[in-house]
């Protein structure tokens, strides 16, 4: 694996001061589509007896969801029917499927298949990096985190906040939110903002009905997450300094998740449609990150 170098070009941009700091989502560039070719190659090259079948299996996919029985005619075989039409493509979100969908089988399939080999398997991690790291350095705002490409709003919230609640979230005790935090994202990816804030509310409930279970605290099924909240206080899951300390805490909670999406996604329109704006949608995303991780991170507190 050659891994990302910093080349004279990429030295000589930072020094005229020419690099991108706002992330771009419609567009994914031709270079890009060539580096992540690379980084694809490079990895599956090395499966000499199932390098066909992988190809294979991703252009059957690719050709089912688009209806259509091939993505090039006359191509000699999958690879270039795929790389082709990848690179071709107008449409970002077409792009963006080849892309996601070869990380998938790296990250899902051939992760599984090689953890007891070691170099392999480092291999397939430092691609999957490599990948995020091309998409940094164009300045594209997509990043590929458990399986899923994410929409990336901002370095640093991505970095502290959405990755660590991915990872934390990532174990089976937690598949339901981590599901539904995963399909947030794809929703919002795809500016379909109502169903992104009903899955993060969603999310939100689930993980702390999971930490009841967990704790045996009693519960409904069809318990509001103001209701779960309240549990959640009264059996100390927040230490008692924290609640004196932030004496709105329970009010952030409440005002926070749950208002934004009841006042915005969870009722009837009535005359006039309401508008949820990628901005609230965002800010939702972000929210309900936050107030996962802190659920989370303070249950393995407890004793």
């Amino acid at each position: 694996m050659l891994g990302v170098f910093n080349i004279f070009s990429k030295r000589q941009k930072k020094l005229d001061n020419d690099t991108v700091d706002v992330y771009e989502y419609e567009s994914i560039p031709s270079n890009l589509k060539v580096q992540a070719i690379h980084i694809f190659r490079e990895v599956i090259d090395t499966e000499h007896y199932s390098k066909d079948n992988i190809y294979l299996e991703i252009h059957k996919i690719l050709c089912k969801e688009y209806g259509v029985f091939t993505l090039k005619e006359y191509a000699q075989n999958n690879e270039e029917a795929i790389f082709d039409f990848l690179l071709n493509t107008k449409d970002y979100q077409k792009a963006l499927d080849i892309i996601e969908l070869f990380y998938r089988y790296f990250y899902l399939v051939l992760k599984e298949k090689y953890k007891d080999h070691v170099t392999y398997s480092k291999m397939i991690d430092d691609a999957i990096i490599e990948l995020n790291e091309r998409f940094k350095e164009n300045a594209i705002g997509y990043s590929f985190e458990s399986g899923e490409a994410i929409k990336v709003d901002s370095k640093f919230i991505h970095s502290e906040v959405v990755k660590p609640t991915l990872k934390i979230l990532n174990n089976s005790l937690y598949k339901g939110a981590n599901e539904e935090f995963l399909k947030a994202h794809e929703h919002y990816r795809h500016k379909r903002y109502k169903e992104c804030l009903n899955e993060c509310l969603k999310s939100f409930e689930s993980t702390m009905k999971t930490i009841c279970d967990k704790h045996n605290w009693t519960y409904n099924q069809n318990d509001t997450s103001k209701k779960l909240i309240k549990i959640c206080f009264d059996n100390n899951l927040i230490p008692t300094y924290l609640q004196t300390q932030f004496s709105s805490l329970q009010q952030l909670f409440e005002s926070g998740v749950p208002t934004i999406r009841n006042k915005n996604s969870g009722h009837g329109q009535g005359v006039q449609p309401i508008q949820v704006t990628a901005e609230i949608t965002s800010y939702m995303l972000h929210l309900t990150a936050t107030n996962l991780l802190f659920l989370v991170e303070h249950e393995q507190q407890l004793t």
